[in-house]
């Protein structure tokens, strides 16, 4: 089992302390699953109290034993009640704290207004954007593991080919990719922070249907196999010299790593390969102006001026009011972390983000087309960490 050294957890808690001192907050507490195995190193039922100057306090109620064991902080309680949170604090020598920190981009409104009624005496505020500014900055233990999804991720898509039957159906399909990554070690679940927006491995869809929306925030959505939940494939059987888009998630130790390829049983129409093409020209011109200090609004720019050179502008991440309105997101321990690469939306880029560039196009009743990689940016340039090759794959 691997375990997040103490060191690791202390630079991150350290990073966050920074911001919270500046911010004149006295404390947060975390409680959503992801940020908690970010600063502890387990995700058990807890609640971690993170001061902005002392050392963390972790309250958990389920499973103690698991914590004590998964976590390297050296605090580390047992909690019997939420109300006694407080009570607890006090023990470990902190004061009520008159300005408390939580992250309100998660937290139900019934859960903050208990937690109103436990911290009387606080001000409850927004650290969401403090933890996700610390964690879109990735260390070297971070990279090491994101690299190994990329290069599990890998091998997991280089038998894709070898799966692939025409007649079919796109779940028959996506079992057989599913099954080989979940005896690989995959995850299956990933995390999302956005708010009713689950996944599950990503999207498969082929011909028409990867053209079918959904509310899934991507240039892409698929019928899925029920309106319950309206993702990915279907029962439609894989036919010939159509586009078979498959956008999974690596998942290994925590961390995404996100990748899209083309398959096809035979040549694909001349638009939809033309298409694709673009989209990689796409690619390699994100990648060209990739660099400290870009803005992922410039970057979004020069896509859409791509596509629109390309007479694509309208297929251009998606079609219609369902377009998505960014080429790229960061990845993590969520796939939707930042840096995103969005109209409008200036994001300076930073030695140690990761992210996703997905440029692709999505034409009613024929497909979608494109091209999906994760890359590091480093103080030394460009890593394109899913190393799978990047070529239509005619069957």
């Amino acid at each position: 089992m691997l375990l997040t050294p103490k060191s690791e957890l202390d630079n991150r808690i350290n990073r966050f302390q920074l911001l919270l001192a500046e911010k004149g907050i006295e404390g947060a507490l975390i409680v959503q699953p992801v940020d908690l195995f970010y600063f502890s190193g387990t995700a058990q039922n807890g609640h971690l109290y993170i001061p902005a100057d002392g050392q963390p306090v972790l309250m958990v109620r389920k499973s103690f034993y698991r914590a004590k064991q998964e976590s390297a902080l050296e605090n580390i309680i047992q909690l019997t009640s939420l109300k006694k949170l407080p009570e607890l604090l006090a023990e470990a020598g902190y004061e009520a704290p008159k300005t408390l920190g939580m992250e309100m981009d998660v937290i139900p409104a019934a859960n903050y207004l208990f937690y109103q009624q436990i911290f009387a005496t606080a001000r409850l505020v927004d650290v969401s954007g403090l933890i996700r500014e610390v964690r879109q900055i990735k260390s070297g233990y971070e990279m090491d593991l994101i690299r190994a999804s990329g290069r599990n991720m890998n091998e997991i898509f280089s038998k894709v080919p070898g799966f692939i039957k025409e007649g079919m159906t796109e779940v028959e399909l996506a079992a057989k990719i599913e099954g080989t990554a979940r005896a690989a070690g995959h995850m299956g679940y990933i995390n999302m922070r956005a708010f009713g927006c689950p996944v599950f491995f990503g999207h498969l869809m082929s011909g028409w249907t990867g053209a079918v929306p959904s509310s899934f925030d991507g240039p892409t959505g698929g019928p899925g196999l029920t309106p319950a939940f309206p993702q990915s494939g279907g029962l439609k059987p894989i036919g010939r010299g159509e586009p078979i888009l498959v956008d999974y998630v690596g998942l290994w130790d925590g961390y995404i790593t996100d990748q899209s390829r083309i398959y096809s049983i035979g040549p694909l129409p001349d638009k939809l390969a033309g298409a694709f093409e673009t989209a990689l020209k796409i690619q390699a011109a994100i990648i060209d102006r990739l660099e400290p200090g870009a803005n992922g609004s410039d970057l979004h720019e020069l896509a859409l001026s791509l596509a629109a050179e390309a007479g694509l502008a309208e297929n251009f991440m998606g079609y219609g009011p369902d377009r998505a309105r960014f080429v790229g997101h960061g990845v993590g321990l969520e796939l939707d972390e930042l840096p995103v690469l969005a109209k409008g939306l200036d994001m300076i880029l930073q030695p140690g983000m990761v992210f996703a560039i997905e440029p692709k196009f999505v034409f009613p009743g024929e497909g979608a087309v494109g091209i999906e990689n994760t890359f590091a940016l480093t103080e030394n340039g460009v890593e394109k960490l899913t190393i799978t090759p990047d070529n239509l794959d005619i069957i």
